[in-house]
């Protein structure tokens, strides 16, 4: 009877939350300007709703009172509710909704300082979000630093401590090796600089998301200032996707890896729905995928490890052909594999080429902890970002848009993200890297047949939903926890075979 009433009242929280998301959808992508101040208010009453009814005495009579049997999903949606009322109850009901109001109002001064390319529109912002951000770290507590409350958010074992090593490890092979890559002989890709009209590219990007599985009559594509993937329960997914038209490359990519995001959360158990194994009820956000690491793992295995490797493009190269005969005139499979994947050192992450990009997130980390520690000044930060981007990248800043500005992850207040990235691409590389060895697997692939590769990480992942944490499914899946080696493996063969490097 108290299991039946838990899982009655975390259908309603998880309800509110995809209400809430969906209000977040259409302020991206369909509002009008003149919504923004309104939806912050509608967003954040729905969020602290939701928190209220998780915090409320009904949910906790029923959380005391539940039972279930060790070692099922039931035990664990149990155990799942238990701990978000605990955290909840140490941070205060205004301040969840000072955060969700800020998370839309700042995206609106951020969104108009991208246009104005002037930073000093958002920084007035950006100085509340900090504020509010070391609120929360006070409230939530930490051990050893306070950028550890972030960093637990978003990924449960992430800690300065534990990511420290593991970033300067990988920053210390990937520096070298770009600069090998760097200075070889560059493959041409200016052809991919073209003029490639919006709505064909829309069109070609659709359909490789429906190539690798992708399932539009659950979802959609739109554009957006800043893609992103979101979900309203597995049966909507959105995904929304970047268009630049004289760089063809933005589309193809940005939505494959939306479509990765899209693809985990299509796939993640029905029995879940509603549930708390489809609920992030700490961060008060519906969605199905463990963690923001796996989320990225999901993104990153299927723009990278898939989307650009060369037997994607022996299969699907026809396809871009046919739709720009003329832009592409000449060009062949092999031709236009490797200049998607040409590297060269730039500002910005969206651009990065796959060798660069962790660059990119290890100096985002950085900024961030030296803010949430108040080692940073929000007034500082430009010149602070600049001044890594030279160092780390050897690049020189053009404009705010280049610089603090590229990002919406901090208009909406999500500090302690970054790294996940970078998480996503380790934890990408271990689960192709046993998933090439499944049977079927690598045969599929090479047959441009990607229902072996989607099903064995359903199995392994994505039907699991929030029930087993990161390590837990990846020890599961591959025999052992958090493995860089894989990944500086995949580096290492992909730069040596494009650009004919030992």
């Amino acid at each position: 009877m108290a299991l039946t009433k838990l899982l009655e009242l975390s259908g309603r929280i998880n309800d509110l939350l995809n209400a809430s998301s969906l209000l977040a959808w259409d302020s991206r992508t369909m509002m009008p300007p003149s919504g923004n101040a309104t939806r912050g208010l509608q967003i954040s009453t729905l969020t602290v709703a939701a928190r209220d009814l998780l915090c409320s005495d009904e949910m906790r009579r029923a959380a005391d009172e539940a039972e279930a049997e060790a070692g099922t999903a039931e035990a664990d949606m149990i155990s799942a509710v238990r701990h978000a009322i605990a955290y909840h109850d140490r941070i205060p009901a205004d301040l969840v909704r000072r955060r969700n109001e800020l998370a839309v109002t700042a995206h609106d001064v951020w969104a108009e300082a991208c246009r104005q390319k002037d930073a000093s529109i958002f920084l007035p912002a950006l100085e509340d979000t900090v504020e509010i951000c070391r609120a929360w770290v006070d409230h939530a507590g930490y051990e050893d630093h306070p950028y550890d409350a972030m960093l637990e958010l978003y990924e449960p074992g992430n800690t300065v401590r534990n990511l420290t090593p593991l970033l300067q490890r990988l920053t210390d092979h990937i520096v070298p090796l770009a600069r090998d890559v760097h200075a070889a002989p560059q493959p041409d890709d200016s052809f991919l600089g073209q003029v490639y009209p919006e709505h064909i590219q829309m069109s070609v990007a659709g359909r490789l998301a429906r190539k690798i599985g992708y399932d539009l009559d659950r979802g959609r594509l739109d554009t957006a200032l800043h893609p992103f993937e979101i979900s309203f329960t597995r049966n909507d997914v959105r995904l929304t996707t970047w268009i630049n038209r004289t760089w063809l490359p933005k589309s193809i990519f940005t939505t494959l890896h939306e479509a990765g995001h899209g693809i985990y959360e299509q796939n993640i158990d029905p029995a879940y729905t509603r549930t708390p194994l489809a609920t992030d009820l700490v961060l008060l956000y519906a969605v199905g995928g463990v963690s923001f690491g796996m989320h990225e793992s999901q993104s990153r295995l299927w723009e990278n490890h898939v989307g650009r490797s060369r037997s994607f493009w022996e299969h699907h190269f026809a396809t871009v052909h046919d739709a720009f005969p003329e832009q592409l005139s000449g060009q062949t499979p092999e031709s236009f594999w490797q200049a998607v994947n040409v590297s060269r050192p730039g500002a910005k992450r969206s651009f990065a080429s796959e060798l660069t990009y962790d660059l990119h997130t290890i100096l985002r980390t950085e900024l961030e902890r030296d803010l949430i520690a108040g080692d940073l000044k929000v007034s500082q930060v430009r010149d602070a970002w600049n001044a890594k981007t030279e160092e780390m990248l050897g690049v020189i800043v053009r404009d705010d848009t280049e610089s603090i500005l590229q990002d919406v992850h901090w208009p909406t207040g999500q500090f302690g993200t970054f790294c996940n990235y970078t998480i996503g691409n380790i934890v990408a590389a271990q689960l192709f890297a046993t998933a090439s060895q499944a049977e079927g697997v690598q045969q599929g692939l090479d047959a441009a047949d990607y229902a072996p590769l989607r099903e064995w990480l359903t199995g392994n992942v994505l039907r699991h939903g929030r029930r087993y944490i990161r390590d837990e499914l990846l020890e599961a899946a591959t025999g052992r926890t958090l493995d860089l080696d894989p990944y500086l493996a995949h580096l290492d063969r992909r730069f040596a075979a494009v650009y004919d490097i030992a």
